[in-house]
């Protein structure tokens, strides 16, 4: 009997930090059994999985991490580029340690942030607002692919997919411009599904994803490359190669 392959996808860790470098919108959880969500002023997640994060002064999250260490979860959820029924397509669970740093380690925190991500909001530590550390336990992430618990150093040995930082860019004007590209990509979907309405959701160095919303339900299909993919001009010929260009694949 032969079995359908589930096609090639990135490891969960690196997964994990292509949801943490997009920097989606998060939340945290504290661990005091009021089940409160803490929007944080500004958060950013470093390749180690500890979480440097704004709250301002009077927050009473601040002054409980200001004495001891907090338990709490930082929640990231991966939004979809293009506008969806069910925008969110994956999440990323940090839990950990929470504790708020003093002036000087506040400092230090918001400058090392600056090097990733330049932000106005971290003008204000220092003036109205506090920096907090969450030092990871474990790490959880979650999407079409499967849900898979994470250790911090495994997280850390991971690179973000090549294609992260554009992808929302592509993705959005594969949307807008090229629906005739989007239609052509669904020849590769299961026959049950041709009849829905076909979205571009994402992309990697490994492969394409599609969401195809039908009157009952959404179904995500992850298509595959060829062969994995590091560079923009890589990226194209496999796409053209999808669209069944094989001439035009060649000459990329």
């Amino acid at each position: 009997m032969t079995q359908n392959r589930r096609p090639p996808a990135p490891h969960p860790a690196e997964r994990a930090r292509t949801i943490a470098a997009r920097g989606g919108r998060a939340a945290l959880l504290p661990s005091d059994g009021t089940e409160h969500r803490v929007v944080p002023v500004l958060h950013h997640v470093h390749a180690s999985g500890e979480a440097t994060l704004v709250l301002p002064d009077e927050h009473p999250l601040t002054r409980a991490a200001s004495g001891a260490e907090v338990t709490a979860m930082l929640e990231i959820a991966d939004h979809a580029a293009v506008q969806l029924r069910e925008p969110v397509r994956g999440l990323l669970w940090i839990t950990g340690w929470l504790r708020t740093l003093d002036a000087r380690q506040a400092r230090a925190a918001s400058l090392e942030v600056a090097d990733h991500r330049p932000d106005p909001r971290l003008l204000d530590v220092g003036h109205g607002a506090s920096v907090l550390r969450l030092s990871p336990a474990s790490l959880v992430v979650a999407d079409a692919e499967g849900t898979t618990s994470l250790r911090p150093e495994l997280f850390a040995q991971a690179d973000p997919d090549p294609f992260h930082q554009h992808e929302d860019h592509w993705l959005r004007h594969l949307e807008l411009s090229h629906r005739d590209v989007v239609g052509l990509l669904g020849r590769h979907l299961p026959d049950e599904l041709r009849g829905g309405h076909i979205r571009p959701l994402g992309v990697d160095r490994l492969g394409l994803r599609l969401r195809v919303e039908t009157e009952a339900e959404d179904h995500d299909v992850r298509i595959a490359f060829s062969q994995p993919v590091a560079t923009p001009n890589e990226l194209a010929v496999e796409l053209r190669r999808l669209m069944g260009c094989p001439f035009l694949a060649q000459r990329g």
